[in-house]
């Protein structure tokens, strides 16, 4: 007998979709393309992704136009990350070489930690001797994940990194996101506790850490306490979950993230079972609900 095969359609009505009223609001950000003229010179002084030409100034890089006064660039929606001191930064540990681990942080280069930047277990400071040095894969090991902050970008433009404050460190149960850099919005903070029970780090470099709220850490602990054995509750699970969806479906609409964008998504996305946000009609509703918040609150 030949085996009959079946699959659920999910039809739903237009009404039903994506509320009309906000995506009669919605306008797509205007788009320029490589050598496409953006002003007419005069009386603007050219930023970057930009260029003169013609009495013209013209895009060198596809992407979105900022205007501050008089200075005008080009925002690439694609690009690597381009560290600045002072940057909070998610990364991965890619090796362990002599005093130090080289580290992705998705930029051009990759990142270097030096021995001599870490706090130790324990919160431990002092001079960083051989024993150490020869004892690095305690601290971190290949595949380890960290919270960093950009200590100086070198003249090639490497970034080395450090986790001397106890609030940085290895990075224990969660899960990790990857968005373009020019997504994630400068702020004072880059760590958040939200409301809904979840931490977030808003990495500059794109890489955005999503894990259960825990208790602030002990001072003893020194940014390397990590509990790997803990099952995490299946409610703190699909938090994490929703939230990691949510940040996605901001991230493929092009809006910028922080910790008011992302609760506000997480609020409309409510409405939705946590698979249901992988739909492209999930995804523009709550990018549209969130939108218009966003624009309530700066009115």
């Amino acid at each position: 007998m030949d085996e009959k095969m079946t699959c659920n359609v999910n039809i739903r009505l237009a009404s039903d979709r994506v509320d009309s009223g906000l995506l009669a609001d919605y306008t797509a950000p205007r788009l320029f393309t490589p050598g496409e003229n953006i002003i007419l010179q005069e009386g603007f002084m050219k930023g970057h992704g930009t260029f003169s030409q013609d009495e013209h100034i013209k895009a060198s890089v596809a992407g979105v136009m900022e205007k501050v006064n008089k200075l005008i660039s080009i925002k690439p929606l694609k690009s690597r990350y381009v560290g600045e001191i002072g940057d909070v930064v998610v990364a991965r540990v890619l090796e362990v070489q002599q005093k130090r681990w080289k580290v992705d942080t998705n930029s051009r280069l990759d990142s270097t930690l030096l021995l001599s930047s870490i706090n130790l277990p324990g919160g431990e400071l002092r001079r960083r001797g051989v024993e150490d040095e020869q004892s690095m894969r305690k601290f971190l090991q290949e595949g380890d994940l960290i919270s960093a902050e950009v200590q100086n970008v070198m003249s090639d433009g490497t970034l080395s990194l450090h986790t001397r404050s106890l609030k940085y460190g290895k990075l224990g149960q969660g899960t990790m996101v990857k968005v373009f850099p020019s997504l994630v919005k400068r702020r004072k903070t880059h760590f958040h506790n939200l409301p809904c029970g979840a931490s977030i780090i808003l990495g500059n470099n794109g890489y955005i850490w999503i894990a259960p709220t825990t208790p602030t850490e002990e001072e003893s602990s020194g940014g390397f306490t990590q509990n790997l054995n803990e099952v995490v509750a299946r409610a703190d699970r699909e938090t994490i979950a929703r939230l990691r969806n949510c940040v996605l479906a901001l991230a493929k609409c092009k809006m910028i993230l922080f910790d008011t964008s992302i609760l506000y998504a997480f609020e409309e996305s409510m409405k939705y079972e946590i698979h249901e946000l992988l739909n492209q009609e999930a995804i523009l509703d709550v990018a549209l609900a969130t939108k218009h918040r966003l624009r309530l609150l700066d009115e």
